[in-house]
């Protein structure tokens, strides 16, 4: 659905600027406007900018002839909709004892060996229905909405065969359809080992080959594939087969590298041209140097460092070095569940060190640009869809400074007041 919608009396607009990922130090120049006001017509941004002068006056008289709904933004401050570009949201099935056990001291790999882990949901995911895929995700993403997430990416790979792979992608497109939040897929098959194939990563990703991935590319059921890339689950060699059978259907790249150990994920991503880089805890510098020449966004996950008790990937530094860099969730049920866009802007401005504008930047433009979007989405510019937020702060640094506390009043979808409903 897409609307019209006049925004007034504007506090502040901050963006950044631009259709494609900003890196090194442009990720801290952000657009910021004073006193300003925000057209929507047909769910495109036609106006932002301030509320006088010929070009408001115009807005304005568009607005009136148009018989444009008003929105009064009360000298609040306006930002882009966040957009969370690495998600595991459709699942079935909680893991919380994984938690507390975490709590206690036992490493991610120490739980997949007691049966927790990613295998735990895959088969509690195969047991749902699609409509029970359906009632949870939708859940999930109201929650979003109400935290001001506008874009979302959602990966399968909770159901380690074909049926429940493609039953996820399913209801993802589903959802899509259902409600306000843009849904980005991405194919994940290769997220761990099923017990079908124990001890058998190199036959398995044959299968995912031959039989999943050219269905997958073929019924456009995803834009992006991914693995998770580690050590004892699929390494270097498997996960070049996966990448390379996936690019030559025509799906973008991405991976989950260098998590748990320095295997050398991140430079794979430089060498098969991924878009994106995921999690990269333990990523060399070689290897991110890597990245930043082949033009590969690096996206820092800060929530699942904090839940597994691990030091946070270097952003700092990766910026320092010229890479784009996207903060995102990674909301799933063992590692991080959790999807509190402002825990991120504290940690990544409290222990990242990364400025507000940086982070705002990683959460929208940037985040836009790990999955393909940023010539529509993540900034406040004519030209742009109408997603837009505003919130309950003069000014848009509160998402940090008011640490930890969701102060979004309004989310707009294509020019949509979409929450409150």
């Amino acid at each position: 659905m897409k609307g019209d919608l006049f925004i007034v009396n504007i506090g502040q607009i901050a963006t950044a600027s631009g259709k494609k990922a900003l890196r090194g130090p442009d990720m801290g120049r952000l657009l910021v406007t004073q006193n300003g006001a925000i057209l929507v017509e047909k769910g495109i941004i036609s106006y932002a900018g301030v509320q006088e002068g010929p070009d408001y006056e115009a807005a304005l008289k568009k607005a009136r002839a148009g018989a444009y709904p008003l929105l009064d933004a009360a000298g609040k401050a306006c930002v882009p909709g966040f957009v969370d570009c690495h998600t595991h949201f459709l699942f079935a099935g909680f893991r919380a004892e994984e938690f507390f056990w975490r709590a206690q001291g036992l490493s991610y790999m120490e739980i997949h060996r007691r049966g927790g882990g990613i295998g735990k949901t895959a088969k509690a995911t195969r047991e749902a229905s699609f409509e029970n895929l359906l009632s949870s995700g939708g859940a999930r993403l109201s929650s979003m909405l109400a935290q001001g997430i506008t874009t979302v990416e959602g990966k399968s790979g909770y159901g380690l065969d074909r049926t429940t792979e493609l039953r996820q992608l399913q209801a993802m497109a589903a959802l899509d359809a259902m409600q306000p939040v843009d849904i980005v897929r991405t194919f994940m098959g290769a997220h761990s080992l099923p017990p079908e194939f124990s001890g058998r990563p190199g036959e398995y990703i044959d299968f995912i080959i031959a039989e999943v991935l050219p269905e997958v590319a073929r019924e456009k059921m995803a834009e992006f594939a991914d693995i998770f890339c580690e050590k004892a689950i699929f390494e270097l060699e498997d996960s070049r087969r996966y990448l390379e059978a996936a690019k030559t259907l025509g799906l973008g790249l991405k991976i989950h590298a260098d998590e748990i150990e320095a295997l050398g994920g991140a430079g794979l991503a430089a060498t098969v041209g991924a878009v994106s880089a995921e999690h990269l805890l333990k990523a060399s510098a070689q290897d991110l140097a890597a990245m930043a020449a082949a033009g590969v966004i690096a996206v820092c996950l800060p929530l699942t460092a904090f839940v597994l008790k691990e030091p946070y990937a270097n952003a700092r530094g990766m910026i320092d070095k010229g890479l784009a860099v996207a903060l995102a969730s990674d909301l799933n049920p063992g590692s991080c569940y959790s999807q509190s866009i402002p825990l991120i802007f504290a940690i990544a401005v409290l222990y990242m060190g990364l400025s507000f504008a940086e982070t705002l930047c990683a959460l929208t433009l940037n985040g836009a640009a790990a999955l393909g979007r940023a010539d529509r989405t993540g900034s406040i510019e004519p030209g742009k869809l109408g997603d837009i937020l505003i919130l309950d702060a003069p000014e848009a640094s509160h998402l940090a400074y008011n640490s930890g506390m969701n102060l979004v009043v309004n989310t707009v979808k294509n020019g949509v007041l979409v929450y409150p409903r």
